[in-house]
């Protein structure tokens, strides 16, 4: 089996700076960090990899400085890895992310299977394995915490609204992952200094075939229209008495507000 892990760099929140004209993450002077939720992925596809004799390759879209989140993931058990690099790429919002994502799988497969972690730390929308799977026309299932593979499909049971459901995934198909799903194995030392000294391969929009339009900004339809740190002005009213002076005046004051 021949499985793609999709991969995302994510500013770690004290580094995160916002570019006011475009209102989106200035990534590149952002310290990153794997995605926490994509580690239960590539857990996941490492654990079918053993299984079934395959192989995982990730796949990771994001600046140059993304690269030795790559090498981590070599380290956590990845055969390949990929980064995803473009200037063209910037301001990518889901829809285009997905873009890029399904047309990678196209230029490094075939794949069996692609998982993704549930949602990202800086987005959590969700929508990029049901997306990804769209522009591949694969079936997709979401919210995965148990797999097993047996006879070319894959047995997953998912969560839902009301509790969990066994669905079959005939392949190729792309799944998320549950983070109780499993416990992600720390990086091979020795598997994180062969790659100490080699480049991780990166892949433009031209290496991908990608349509221009589709790309960046000018390909997302949707739009952060304006970014802004919260301010909290609170104040605060004391009380004092006997306890049942104190309840009926702050009964009174709940009633003026239309609290109660």
């Amino acid at each position: 089996m021949h499985i793609m892990a999709c991969l995302k760099p994510v500013p770690e929140p004290d580094t995160v700076k916002v570019d006011p004209e475009t209102h989106t993450l200035k990534r590149e002077s952002a310290k990153l960090i794997l995605n926490p939720a994509d580690r239960f992925a590539l857990e996941a596809a490492v654990r079918l990899k053993e299984n079934t004799r395959g192989k995982v390759t990730a796949v990771m879209m994001g600046p140059p400085n993304a690269a030795p989140l790559l090498k981590e993931a070599f380290a956590c058990g990845a055969d390949e890895v990929f980064l995803l690099s473009d200037r063209a790429f910037a301001g990518a919002d889901t829809l285009a992310t997905s873009y890029v994502l399904a047309k990678a799988a196209e230029r490094l497969g075939p794949f069996d299977l692609i998982v993704c972690g549930k949602v990202s730390l800086d987005g959590e929308t969700a929508q990029v394995g049901p997306e990804l799977a769209a522009w591949l026309s694969w079936p997709s299932v979401i919210w995965v915490k148990e797999i097993t593979y047996k006879d070319g499909q894959l047995v997953l049971t998912r969560l839902t609204d009301e509790g969990e459901e066994v669905v079959s995934l005939t392949l190729p198909g792309v799944i998320t992952i549950e983070p109780e799903s499993n416990e992600p194995r720390p990086p091979s030392l020795k598997r994180l200094l062969s790659l100490a000294e080699k480049e991780v391969p990166t892949l433009t929009a031209e290496d991908l075939a990608a349509e221009p339009e589709r790309l960046g900004l000018s390909g997302s339809p949707t739009r952060v229209l304006d970014v802004f740190t919260p301010t909290y002005e609170g104040k605060k009213e004391y009380l004092s008495g006997p306890p049942e002076e104190v309840v009926e005046q702050l009964v009174k004051i709940l009633k003026e507000r239309g609290l109660i």
